[in-house]
C-alpha cells in the first residue's frame, strides 16, 4: 500500500495517530448526543404531527399543523453546512464557543430534529388503524393510546429510524470539520484534504465508516429484538 501514498504521508499519520482515538470518541460523543437531544424534540413533533391532524387522537388547530409541517419543511430543506454557518452564532450565545466539538452540537441539533420529527411521523402511520380503533373504544385516553399503542406498536421501525438518523447525524459531524467543529472531521480536513496528504483523509474516513457499521449493527440487532412478528 505504501506504493500509493509518499513516505510524507506516512509521517503525517504517525504524527496524527496519538489524535485519533480522541477524535473518534469527538465524533461519538456529539453524534450521540446530538440524536438524544433531536429525539426529545423530534419524537413529540412527530407524534403531533399523526394525532394532531383531522381525525387523529388528539386534532390540533389547522393553523398549528400547517405551521408545524412549514418549520419542519423550511429547516430540513437548507443543506447542512449552510444552516451550520448561520446557526454557529448562536452556539456562541449559548456556549460561548463558534469552535469544537461541543460547538458543533448546536447545529447538528437544529439540523436533525426535523428530520427525526419526519421519521417518527412515518413510524407511527405504519401502526395499524385497527388497533387504535380498537384502543378508543375500550376507553383509553389520548395520551394513553400513544404511550401504550403507537409507540410500543411503531417500535420496531422507531428505532430503525433512529438509527438512520444516527448514521447520518454521523455524517454530519464529520462536514463540520470544515468549521472546526472537532472529531475525525477536522482531521481529515485539516491534515489530510488542506495538506494534500490523502492517506489521512482514507484512515479518518475509514474509522467513520467503522462506526457506521457499528450504529446499523446495534440497530439492527435492537429493531429485531423489539419486533413481536419475529418473536412468534
Amino acid at each position: 500500500m505504501s506504493a500509493f501514498f509518499a513516505s510524507d504521508e506516512w509521517q503525517v499519520l504517525l504524527d496524527n495517530l496519538p489524535n485519533l482515538p480522541f477524535a473518534t470518541w469527538e465524533s461519538f460523543y456529539a453524534t450521540v448526543f446530538s440524536t438524544l437531544l433531536a429525539l426529545a424534540v423530534g419524537l413529540p413533533l412527530g407524534v403531533m404531527l399523526v394525532t394532531g391532524e383531522k381525525g387523529g387522537v388528539r386534532p390540533l388547530p389547522a393553523w398549528l399543523l400547517t405551521l408545524l409541517n412549514l418549520v419542519i419543511n423550511l429547516l430540513r430543506s437548507v443543506p447542512f453546512l449552510i444552516l451550520m454557518i448561520m446557526v454557529l452564532p448562536l452556539s456562541g450565545v449559548l456556549l460561548g464557543t463558534r469552535i469544537g466539538t461541543v460547538a458543533s452540537i448546536v447545529p447538528l441539533f437544529m439540523a436533525s430534529f426535523p428530520f427525526v420529527s419526519r421519521l417518527v411521523e412515518t413510524s407511527l402511520r405504519e401502526v395499524d388503524a385497527g388497533v387504535i380503533e380498537a384502543a378508543q373504544s375500550m376507553g383509553a385516553s389520548p395520551l394513553q393510546i400513544i404511550l401504550k399503542v403507537m409507540i410500543p406498536e411503531s417500535l420496531p421501525a422507531l428505532i430503525a429510524n433512529v438509527t438512520i438518523a444516527l448514521t447520518t447525524i454521523l455524517g454530519y459531524s464529520a462536514m463540520a470539520g470544515i468549521i472546526g467543529g472537532g472529531g475525525l472531521g477536522q482531521i481529515a480536513i485539516n491534515y489530510g484534504y488542506y495538506r494534500y496528504k490523502y492517506l489521512v483523509m482514507v484512515v479518518a474516513t475509514a474509522l467513520l465508516v467503522v462506526m457506521v457499521q457499528v450504529f446499523q449493527s446495534i440497530g439492527t440487532w435492537l429493531a429485531a429484538k423489539c419486533d413481536k412478528r419475529l418473536r412468534q
